[in-house]
């Protein structure tokens, strides 16, 4: 299948935005404000991926943009970073009633969704908040406590990418201990980023591929210009 341009994989995200903004596959439909589908760098290199919208995302319709997001802005900003660098989205599109855990219903209804993001944003690094993220995206049951700060490489929206688990911002809140463990997976995203990108599932890696210096990058576009 031959390769979409940045442009046309950024038309396609905004029909998928659109389809999303439709979506009554689970009850949660029923009950949300706005639905969340993502903001940032519609070609950003490092993407995250949260659990929920809390009651601030479904008021504003915008990911992280309560207390964890003001951290999640700090921690990027210590880093050299900023939002517009990134695309930050979460595993449901919809806010749970009294922000309680996502559901296995609502997880496999928004599902395709964000496996769809994925393919259209072709992150280099993909960073998982907490447990909700990181079980789905990794497809194991591995809580983030045994796995944060541990890169793996895993098959999401066709290629190969790298899943970088780390603890979610607001975990961090409520502890000084996971805070700094946070902070000490941040410095290592720059580290990753700049890696060559990760042999598909299978593959036998060439020797030459070692030293190979990664492509450059694409210009960068914004999803609702």
């Amino acid at each position: 299948m031959q390769a979409r341009s940045a442009a046309e994989r950024r038309e396609a995200l905004v029909e998928l935005y659109r389809e999303v903004s439709a979506c009554a596959r689970c009850p949660l439909h029923q009950g949300r404000t706005k639905v969340v589908f993502g903001a940032g760098n519609a070609d950003a290199d490092l993407m995250f991926v949260g659990e929920a919208p809390g009651q601030q995302e479904d008021l504003q319709g915008l990911p992280f943009v309560g207390r964890a997001g003001k951290l999640l802005d700090q921690l990027l900003g210590e880093v050299g970073l900023e939002r517009v660098d990134v695309f930050i989205t979460n595993v449901l599109k919809s806010r749970p009633p009294g922000n309680r855990d996502p559901e296995p219903e609502e997880i496999d209804a928004c599902k395709p969704y964000l496996h769809k993001q994925v393919e259209l944003i072709e992150p280099r690094v993909i960073c998982t908040l907490g447990n909700f993220a990181t079980k789905l995206l990794t497809r194991s049951q591995r809580g983030i406590t045994g796995v944060h700060g541990r890169p793996q490489v895993h098959e999401l929206g066709g290629r190969a990418v790298r899943v970088f688990p780390i603890y979610h911002p607001a975990a961090a809140l409520r502890s000084t201990k996971t805070l700094e463990e946070l902070r000490e997976d941040f410095r290592r995203l720059s580290e990753l980023l700049e890696e060559p990108p990760p042999v598909p599932i299978g593959a036998v890696a060439p020797m030459a591929a070692i030293a190979v210096e990664p492509a450059p990058e694409p210009p960068q576009i914004n999803l609702f210009d």
